[in-house]
């Protein structure tokens, strides 16, 4: 199965100063990719960085998984997606971040799994399988 990777597994890799085959080494074989929002975040915490000697050591480390990381751009099938599973959530008041809930439409449209830190707000996606990372 597919995994769409979440932005917390990205920034546990970079505190834990792991490579990207850290990751590949957990889910072997399988296709990784990221949502367009997760690219966004993890440019955020680019522009976040304390220092600037930070910041261009996490550019760094971003752009080589951004380089090599396929993203899933959004596009209407994932917004029919967004749009049913933000109703979903609403009408039994178990709503989760606009941002996760962007990632795990994006998973449901195109048939992957979700790896997170997060469970908490992934695992109230009905129909959305998730996984958290096991180093």
């Amino acid at each position: 199965m597919a995994r769409l990777v979440d932005s917390s597994v990205v920034i546990e890799m970079e505190r834990r100063d792991r490579s990207l085959g850290a990751l590949r080494r957990i889910v072997p074989g399988e296709p990784l990719a990221l949502a367009a929002i997760t690219a966004s975040e993890l440019l955020v915490g680019v522009h976040r960085a304390a220092s600037p000697e930070r910041r261009s050591r996490r550019l760094d480390f971003i752009e080589a998984v951004l380089g090599e990381v396929p993203i899933i751009p959004f596009d209407l099938p994932i917004a029919r997606v967004h749009a049913r599973v933000l109703a979903e959530l609403t009408a039994t008041g178990q709503m989760i971040d606009a941002n996760d809930l962007l990632i795990a439409a994006t998973a449901l449209a195109h048939g992957y799994d979700v790896l997170t830190h997060n469970l908490r707000h992934f695992e109230r996606v009905p129909r959305l399988v998730v996984h958290r990372p096991s180093w």
